[in-house]
């Protein structure tokens, strides 16, 4: 069986689905933010 590769989606579509401004837009987002920030993570996922 040959290996699966995902769908690769544009920076633009992968920025407005998971980017800091989509996570701060709702309540689930700002919360999942805050937890990452108090573990010390970084938040610019989407940026890479």
């Amino acid at each position: 069986m040959g290996m699966h590769y995902p769908k690769r989606f544009s920076r633009k579509t992968r920025k407005r689905r998971i980017g800091f401004r989509a996570r701060m837009k709702t309540k689930a987002g700002r919360k999942m933010i805050n937890r990452k920030r108090a573990a010390g993570r970084s938040l610019n996922v989407a940026d890479e």
